[in-house]
């Protein structure tokens, strides 16, 4: 079942476009290799069918879930080798930060618009 086009799907996917480069930076950065491969998976798919599958949405929220560092502190993750090595006065983690909040609030508004649930955190707003 895909999704159809609503505007928060829309600005959604323009956010992708627009941040294509931050968000595969910033998956890098926070998952390594692997993590920077499943984010050009997702951009590049969201850009070419330009559809909200339920995969995609699955991908979205292991996105999400990379850049607000949940699996930050288990200590045999990629995640948590990758998070070591920042520094938390660099920049650049401010940026990060503002990014993940961005894509959070994409997120919730394509939810809002839902009439059934469309993203499952598993984590309080």
């Amino acid at each position: 079942m895909n999704i159809t086009l609503t505007p928060a799907v829309r600005e959604l996917l323009e956010f992708l476009c627009v941040h294509n480069e931050a968000l595969q930076n910033a998956a890098f950065l926070l998952g390594g290799a692997p993590g920077l491969r499943r984010t050009q998976s997702l951009i590049d798919r969201l850009t070419s069918t330009r559809q909200l599958s339920r995969k995609a949405r699955q991908e979205l929220v292991g996105l999400y879930q990379l850049l607000s560092l949940e699996n930050v502190g288990y200590p045999d993750t990629i995640e948590t080798a990758c998070f070591a090595i920042l520094d938390p006065e660099d920049p650049i983690v401010e940026d990060l930060c503002l990014l993940t909040d961005n894509l959070r609030d994409h997120m919730d508004a394509v939810e809002a618009e839902a009439i059934l649930p469309v993203f499952h955190f598993g984590i309080a707003a």
